[in-house]
């Protein structure tokens, strides 16, 4: 079984999208009773974030946050924007990816990820535009 693979995530605009089903059934298959997992995102306007995966209200105001803290590149706080070609939400993305993570690593104890009760994988969109990323994965141990 291969240590490595690319998970492809497809997203429908801004917001969290969670792979934790797919990543844990990899980290099975791979048979690793102790090692790290490492997820690393192939763009730069997402990010990859370990996240409450009970309650959707979480990546709802967690999203929303961000927008409020980063808004998109029309409103008039962000008129200093120069990379401006691909679109009023393209900087904005860039910026989120910038103070976000991009790579996370997980340990695996007995075969499994050490993630806690409520956990879960996310990509973290911060483009308006359905996209199709990539997420690398790389298990060592």
């Amino acid at each position: 079984m291969s240590n490595q693979r690319i998970f492809s995530v497809e997203t429908r605009g801004q917001g969290l999208y969670e792979f934790t089903d797919g990543v844990r059934r990899f980290v099975s298959k791979n048979s690793i009773e102790s090692g790290l997992l490492t997820l690393f995102v192939r763009h730069t306007s997402c990010s990859i974030l370990i996240q409450e995966n009970a309650d959707p209200s979480v990546q709802y105001d967690l999203d929303k946050f961000l927008s409020k803290l980063i808004p998109d590149g029309r409103h008039p706080s962000m008129n200093w924007l120069t990379h401006t070609q691909e679109g009023p939400d393209d900087m904005p993305a860039h910026i989120k990816s910038a103070l976000l993570p991009t790579s996370i690593s997980i340990p695996i104890m007995e075969g499994e990820l050490v993630l806690g009760t409520w956990q879960g994988l996310y990509l973290f969109e911060h483009r308006r535009a359905a996209m199709t990323r990539q997420i690398a994965a790389h298990i060592s141990g």
